[in-house]
């Protein structure tokens, strides 16, 4: 087994149940890293312990449990979907494990299954389309405060981005078509990618211009004029500027331009979760209504799409 490849896929992480003290101590692990939340730590750790997560919890666990599958968190059950189906994909000569880089499994627990298993070479496969220093960069990091208890590094390699990979922009662009969208002068499509700090793109981070490569990209495969899509950014946290157009904004603003009937597709998520179940297909769905919408349409991340799944694999192979 010594010649099989072993590939960890990772992605966030999710709470592992929707209730105060289990938002709470996910929630707890991910604001403390400091890619996510640049606040020196002796001023973040207090304010963080007796302001945020005590007001926090509660609504968040009401989120998750308004969302919540009979199997688990959505983010949980479509990442371990995602899992199956490129190991099915791969075949016998590739061993793929699933982690998180918050919560369970643990990266250093997909490390050791590899391990055990005599496995010598090692892919890393963050499920973030885009790269940002907020979600890649800790992947990197947590993999390397692994390897530095390790006697025998293995070789290992990690696949940053997949912004512009060809086969996933065809697998965005076609749940776009299954969803009913007809690039009708009357539907307008928006691109709703998860926001970072604005400084952090200003201190080098090149998320921002894959989110917008990315649209372009999908826009192009579709046939749309400039009129016929936008971008937007969600899930702000705290009161400092975040990249915008903000999407609450947005979807606030589209009706009084004309813009109705209005699909939703969030690329820069590889699987449903909290922030497009919940923010976008049921509170961004009562903004937009209540602000003269007619029509709205959640297009749901790619999760295990055989054409998602196909992509993947390619990414693997050819590292």
């Amino acid at each position: 087994m010594a010649d099989k490849q072993g590939i960890i896929l990772v992605n966030l992480g999710t709470p592992a149940e929707a209730t105060p003290s289990g938002v709470r101590a996910f929630l707890q692990e991910f604001l403390m890293d400091k890619r996510v939340v640049g606040i020196p730590r002796l001023i973040w750790w207090p304010l963080l312990h007796a302001v945020i997560l005590p007001l926090r919890c509660k609504r968040v666990a009401h989120a998750y449990q308004q969302i919540w599958l009979p199997q688990g968190s959505p983010l949980m059950v479509y990442s371990q979907k995602q899992q199956q189906a490129l190991q099915n994909k791969l075949g016998s000569d590739y061993v793929v494990e699933l982690a998180m880089t918050y919560g369970q499994p643990a990266l250093s627990d997909a490390w050791l299954r590899l391990k055990q298993q005599g496995i010598r070479q090692v892919i890393l496969l963050p499920l973030y389309p885009q790269y940002s220093s907020t979600t890649t960069a800790s992947v990197a990091d947590a993999w390397q405060r692994i390897m530095l208890s390790e006697h025998a590094v293995p070789s290992y390699s990690l696949i940053a981005e997949h912004y512009q990979n060809s086969e996933y922009i065809r697998a965005l662009a076609n749940s776009v078509r299954r969803s009913g969208f007809t690039s009708h002068p009357d539907d307008f499509l928006l691109f709703s990618f998860h926001g970072i700090p604005e400084q952090y793109a200003q201190r080098g981070d090149p998320y921002p211009q894959q989110c917008q490569h990315t649209a372009e990209l999908v826009a192009q495969s579709l046939g749309l004029t400039q009129a016929q899509w936008g971008l937007s950014f969600q899930s702000r946290f705290g009161k400092q500027k975040w990249l915008e157009p903000y999407t609450d904004a947005t979807l606030k603003s589209l009706p009084a331009k004309g813009k109705k009937r209005l699909y939703v597709v969030c690329p820069a998520f590889s699987v449903d979760c909290l922030e497009t179940l919940e923010e976008i297909a049921k509170e961004g769905k009562e903004l937009f209504e209540k602000s003269g919408g007619e029509y709205f349409r959640y297009i749901p991340a790619l999760n295990n799409d055989p054409e998602y799944i196909d992509a993947l694999a390619a990414l693997v192979r050819t590292d």
